[in-house]
């Protein structure tokens, strides 16, 4: 029996853990995947405290998996495919067929990327296709590249790629970004990017790989060709809430319903990070749910068991 499972390995599970575990519960972090989320990705983060210089994600991430293994955190590198809630305590199953019990579960699996769901999108992912700037920009050095989106996350990667490739495209919807100003302000004053507003990619066009983009104007609903290299997607996210729609209260867009305890619908299961409703999702705030949520899984079980 653990007295903590921790789903999802990000900032709000790392830091959830890190705050259980510190506070003498038997803490164990489920991850499917790889520790870090999607902070990983980003190739450098400026706006968490602590790192007036900056830090990258991978680093930000090193740092708080050391801290948690300090405290003695304890990993499944499974996946989990659903939680139930038994009275008395809950139960986590693993994607390798294994049951956990436990007196109390956070949830922090995260979001994931949204696709464009465009003709040659999946079929040209890997080759000219990609959600990751960090991961895959050293392969178009000296290229032309566009840049889907118009949010932080669309900025801050084309702002990485001009320090590898020829030219970034940005392309976006509307007719203004979403972005903070300081983000719009540096893409607005770097040479290497040249904007396209009102278009939307209705085709990924190529041959072995991409070479090129079919855009639609979403005023005129006039297509032409964009020639590039490849593109990068960051059209929002999705939360990874499948596995507990039928326990969980979800809101309209299908992230977890809390309190400001973290608490969610049902007692003794709480949700930190960017699988909650909440107005700002960023690195600072989904730790903050983490500690949160683990200080009041504490509490729970003190006046529970």
């Amino acid at each position: 029996m653990h007295d903590v499972v921790i789903i999802g390995g990000g900032p709000a599970g790392l830091a959830a853990g890190i705050y259980a575990a510190r506070g003498g519960l038997k803490t164990l972090l489920c991850e499917g995947k790889i520790l870090g989320g999607q902070i990983v990705l980003s190739f450098e983060v400026e706006n968490y405290p602590g790192f007036p210089q900056g830090i990258s994600g991978m680093e930000l991430i090193e740092n708080f998996t050391k801290q948690a293994e300090k405290f003695g955190v304890e990993t499944s590198y499974e996946g989990v495919t659903c939680i139930n809630d038994e009275r008395e305590c809950k139960s986590v199953t693993l994607t390798n067929g294994s049951c956990i019990k436990t007196k109390t579960i956070i949830i922090a699996a995260g979001a994931s990327a949204n696709k464009l769901g465009c003709p040659g999108e999946k079929k040209f992912t890997g080759k000219g296709v990609s959600y990751c700037a960090t991961c895959d920009g050293a392969f178009f050095r000296n290229k032309t590249v566009a840049v889907v989106g118009g949010g932080d996350s669309a900025i801050e990667e084309a702002l990485y790629l001009t320090n590898l490739v020829k030219k970034v495209y940005i392309i976006h919807r509307r007719d203004q970004l979403r972005a903070i100003k300081i983000l719009q302000d540096r893409a607005m004053q770097n040479d290497k990017i040249e904007f396209i507003f009102n278009h939307t990619v209705k085709e990924i066009q190529g041959d072995k790989f991409v070479n090129g983009l079919m855009l639609e104007n979403t005023k005129t609903k006039e297509l032409t060709r964009l020639s590039v290299d490849g593109v990068f997607i960051y059209v929002g996210t999705t939360p990874n809430t499948e596995f507990v729609k039928d326990l969980i209260k979800l809101d309209e867009e299908g992230y977890i319903i809390t309190d400001e305890k973290m608490e969610t619908n049902v007692e003794g299961i709480f949700a930190a990070g960017d699988i909650r409703s909440t107005p700002l999702r960023q690195v600072i705030t989904a730790a903050s749910d983490g500690a949160i949520a683990a200080s009041s899984a504490q509490k729970y079980i003190e006046a529970k068991f």
